[in-house]
């Protein structure tokens, strides 16, 4: 019987390293799939999508597709494909994940869950009573910020180069915030506050290959700094981080941790990270 069939559909793409983590993750637990790359044009997610369902053959192999992941810039166009949705994805009004039930697809949104997890168990930083900020209000700042309220910071401050946009997704948060305690902010960048806790770049600056855009003193010594890119696109951000007495760290784990929320969604079983983190780190820099 062929392998049921996922995919990541993003745009770039071919940089992208979930067909190694799933591959890993399959390898692990016994799952029959196949786990590819889609680079979908920028003006055609939903057909790409359709037609990554459609290329379903058993005569040639191909099985049915039961999912997908999505990245970059496509996490904004998800829900409106979907006919039901998680309460997280909801919130974000972004998802990364989609699974295809017979009654229509279901979308969720596993990046918060994965940073949080990263965090706490592969970083041993709990969040409970720490002081976050979070660069940027894009898709990435969308999935995340729901799960970091949800682990009980004690405030967090989003900062973005547009402050409105920052505003407005404190202002779609904000109930859920208050239910759990914890303070929301919206600023610019240039006035984000000093030394947090935890410092979380989730803005376009790496990918642009473009300087860190927030004051060096939003810093302290011991700040976890994390960029949510990984590779080359992270390292000015870590530098930066480290140049400062802060702590930096680069996203695979959240990647692999998201990737791992995702797995358990199409099939049931939550793999086991660590080894999986290892080796793709492995992996990266045995390419170097």
């Amino acid at each position: 019987m062929p392998p049921d069939r996922y995919a990541v559909l993003g745009h770039p793409v071919a940089h992208s390293q979930s067909p190694f983590i799933h591959a890993e993750f399959a390898r692990q637990t016994g799952e029959h799939i196949r786990y590819g790359r889609i680079e979908s044009p920028l003006d055609a997610f939903e057909a790409t999508v359709r037609a990554f369902i459609a290329a379903a053959d058993a005569g040639a192999g191909l099985g049915p597709a039961r999912g997908c992941n999505i990245t970059v810039p496509f996490k904004f166009q998800v829900l409106p494909l979907a006919a039901r949705a998680s309460a997280r994805a909801v919130l974000a009004q972004a998802a990364n994940v989609l699974r295809f039930d017979p009654d229509g697809w279901y979308a969720d949104n596993t990046d918060g869950t994965g940073l949080v997890r990263d965090i706490q168990q592969h970083a041993g930083l709990a969040l409970a009573g720490r002081r976050v900020l979070l660069i940027g209000a894009g898709g990435a700042a969308a999935g995340v910020l729901g799960p970091l309220v949800e682990a009980g910071c004690t405030s967090i401050t989003v900062a973005n180069r547009t402050q409105d946009k920052a505003v407005a997704l404190v202002r779609r948060h904000a109930t859920w915030a208050d239910q759990h305690g914890v303070g929301l902010a919206a600023t610019g960048l240039a006035d984000a506050g000093e030394a947090f806790d935890v410092v979380l770049n989730s803005s376009a600056s790496s990918l642009a290959g473009a300087a860190v855009p927030v004051p060096a003193g939003v810093l302290k010594p011991g700040t976890l700094a994390i960029d949510l890119m990984y590779g080359p696109a992270a390292r000015p951000f870590l530098d930066w981080a480290a140049a400062h007495g802060a702590n930096g760290r680069d996203g695979l784990g959240m990647l692999v941790e998201q990737a791992a929320g995702a797995f358990e969604l199409w099939r049931g079983v939550m793999p086991h990270t660590p080894p999986v983190l290892a080796a793709l780190r492995a992996r990266l820099q045995a390419k170097a």
